[in-house]
């Protein structure tokens, strides 16, 4: 049995397994259901059990039996921690979608590849729908938490319609909390349950700094924070009406604005990602259908530029999928300064000959470029320190030459391979080769062969010699074979040559080179693009603060100091430098603020951080932040331009990008060769017509 074979048997294999064994696990659940239900309710109440309970208990049985599956628990594991920023505090639900989503991603894309396999089952194909499905997977999963954490949005707002009318009712914060959980969606409801016992515990503080390491989403850690502030120092009634219940007013602004950026960024890039992905099904069949009509097309697609044009297609094709991903994704605030794994930049770095290389690829300390890097570092918000930092880059430059140069490598023996076995063109460019002039070709290319061998493969054969050789062998007693004798001399000098001309050139060196100094680059230009998303999370979590400190400015006796600690609770981004200055606030306040001041180059921050440095000594707190509604308003105006233009930006990309794989498919593989090996025929016709 063939490998291909064998591949295709153990993927139906895994397929109809895997789809048995969840067909059991649901037998059972039902089966076991439905004789606990017959003990207590007998069998008319046993009627009632719904398929949903059935459909439920069987998912439960299902993740208890994946995660015992040694590689399938560790995906388990990563689509739960997907997972429980919105089911953080319901266990059986968050087991419940975990094995939903796991069964439905698995068997798609399982009957998906098979699909595949079946349309071109070939081993570099298989390694192609595995990558391919890699990036689907991830793609899904995507797709189904963004439903979800779009869906908490939607409720988040009627959550805080109802809360403001409970607070109304009883002005009592954990009253209107208890009684808006009632009525609340299924995953608002269970944030708000967690809200109200964190402010009603022994410890309010360290729960809710508990609650803000898992809330999933920059709004409920807001509304538990000015909850619990509220609960604490007491609501003011003011002229614009209570802080409390305008802090949720510019909340449930904050979200309306969320949820019509998503919606519109959905419109506009729906149905992209299939576009982007459907050449991959289509690169094979239009391969078969231009071989079958232009014979003469076998040379490009069997040529060393054929294979390039071939991995050029697929890479634009995955990029453009991953960018599309990119584009559609709403991670809000992404960094958490929460414990990760050791790195393995950090055991590299153990290595004393890999020391020895960071230290000289490296720039000494002290220099421009040292300072330079140490403040992208930070402001990239990067776990890696600056010697991790060198050894990802010297990891990227060994890896894109390595990668590069065996790409090269492999096409100069793939085109030796094709020169010595495939068989002898005709002149035929339309319409199919029979079955007499394949054997015919595949016979002359095994004449070609036995002489290149016998010759040593040197280009320094002569006429004569290959000429004496080939009579030998298939022209002695017939003297009409004299012109199929000097073509096929001509033909095997010709290939000869191209067979020896396939070696290692300078050039090629040099483009690998180049590769390697794009790999090693890579990381510094990734740095870059992190820093300028991450100016978007520094502006939200900037307006969070504004917020905080719009309803700390009302309280009585409220200090600097004070403010600097709730901020450090709110803060997720600006957490480190806000630490320091907490710290070291008692050995010099305005040390400490300009301190923090020059940490943080974000503009709106600074001058946040110069208000505070007047409110130390100078003025009062409510006076140096008497315009800081001006400042939300317009701040909230100027975020508004930006997610418009974002948008505008992003569909423009997403479209180019969704449709840039099917012009590379259609221009690359199809048209521009089919024209060039055209004209290449015509002159073929074009030297025979002269010769007549």
């Amino acid at each position: 049995m063939s490998i291909k074979s064998i591949l295709f048997v153990v993927l139906v294999a895994s397929l109809v397994l895997f789809a048995s064994a969840f067909a059991v696990l649901a037998w059972i659940g039902s089966r076991r259901r439905q004789a606990v239900h017959l003990e207590f309710f007998g069998a008319a109440g046993s009627r009632g059990i719904g398929w949903k309970a059935h459909r439920n208990r069987a998912l439960q049985k299902a993740y208890v039996l994946m995660v015992r599956v040694p590689l399938l628990s560790a995906y388990i594991r990563r689509i739960r921690k997907r997972l429980s920023g919105v089911h953080a505090y319901d266990e059986f639900k968050l087991r419940q979608e975990t094995a939903k989503i796991t069964s439905a991603i698995l068997g798609l894309l399982s009957l998906a590849s098979v699909i595949l396999l079946l349309l071109n089952p070939s081993f570099g194909f298989l390694l192609l729908v595995l990558l391919t499905a890699a990036i689907i997977n991830s793609l899904l999963v995507d797709m189904y938490v963004n439903r979800l954490e779009k869906r908490l949005l939607v409720q988040m707002v009627d959550l805080f319609s109802e809360v403001r009318h409970r607070y109304q009712q009883h002005e009592m914060i954990d009253e209107a909390l208890y009684e808006s959980a009632e009525t609340a969606g299924y995953e608002a409801a269970v944030h708000t349950r967690k809200i109200y016992e964190a402010i009603n515990a022994k410890d309010p503080a360290q729960e809710l700094e508990k609650y803000y390491e898992t809330a999933p989403n920059r709004f409920l850690k807001a509304f538990a924070g000015i909850s619990y502030m509220i609960m604490e120092f007491g609501d003011k009634v003011k002229e614009q009406g209570s802080i409390y219940l305008k802090g949720l007013s510019g909340l449930t602004k904050e979200i309306h604005l969320e949820i019509l950026r998503r919606d519109k960024l959905d419109y506009l890039l729906k149905g992209l990602n299939v576009i982007a992905l459907a050449p991959v099904f289509f690169a094979k069949p239009i391969e078969r259908w231009a071989r079958g009509n232009f014979p003469a097309m076998d040379a490009f697609y069997t040529s060393k530029l054929g294979y390039v044009t071939k991995i050029v297609i697929y890479v634009v094709i995955i990029l453009s999928f991953v960018l599309l991903q990119r584009l559609q994704q709403d991670n809000e605030t992404a960094y958490r300064s929460a414990d990760r794994k050791k790195p393995w930049e950090q055991w590299l770095y153990s290595f004393s000959a890999i020391r020895a290389a960071v230290n000289f690829a490296a720039p000494r300390s002290g220099t421009p470029a040292y300072a330079k890097i140490i403040r992208l570092l930070r402001e990239s918000s990067t776990h890696l320190r600056y010697e991790w930092f060198y050894i990802r880059r010297i990891a990227f430059f060994l890896l894109a030459f390595a990668a590069t140069l065996t790409l090269f490598l492999f096409l100069h023996q793939s085109a030796q391979k094709h020169i010595l076995i495939d068989p002898v063109e005709g002149t035929t460019f339309f319409g199919q080769v029979s079955t007499e002039q394949k054997a015919e070709g595949q016979k002359l290319s095994d004449q070609d062969r036995e002489i290149m061998e016998e010759v040593g493969m040197s280009s320094a054969a002569g006429y004569d010699d290959i000429a004496s050789r080939w009579t030998i062998k298939h022209g002695q007693g017939n003297p009409s074979n004299k012109d199929t004798m000097a073509a096929a001399a001509n033909r095997i000098l010709a290939k000869l040559k191209a067979y020896n001309a396939e070696y290692l050139k300078w050039w090629e060196l040099l483009a690998a080179f180049l590769a390697a100094w794009a790999g090693y680059q890579f990381p510094l230009w990734l740095l870059y693009f992190q820093r300028k998303i991450r100016y978007m999370d520094m502006r939200h979590e900037v307006y969070q603060f504004q917020t905080v400190i719009s309803m700390l400015r009302e309280m009585e006796r409220i200090s600097v100091e004070e403010i600097l600690e709730w901020m450090n609770r709110f803060a997720i981004i600006f957490k480190t430098p806000i630490q320091k200055c907490v710290l070291h606030y008692d050995h010099g306040a305005e040390q400490a603020l300009a301190v923090l001041r020059e940490e943080v180059r974000l503009t709106e921050f600074q001058r946040l951080v110069d208000k505070l440095l007047l409110c130390v000594e100078k003025i009062p707190i409510a006076q140096a932040f008497d315009d800081l509604e001006n400042e939300m308003a317009f701040y909230f105006e100027q975020r508004k331009q930006e997610y418009e233009k974002i948008i505008d930006t992003k569909a423009a990309i997403g479209k180019t990008l969704g449709f840039a794989p099917m012009y590379a498919l259609v221009f690359m593989y199809l048209v521009i060769p089919l024209i060039v090996m055209s004209f290449m025929q015509m002159n073929v016709y074009y030297e025979q017509i002269q010769k007549i």
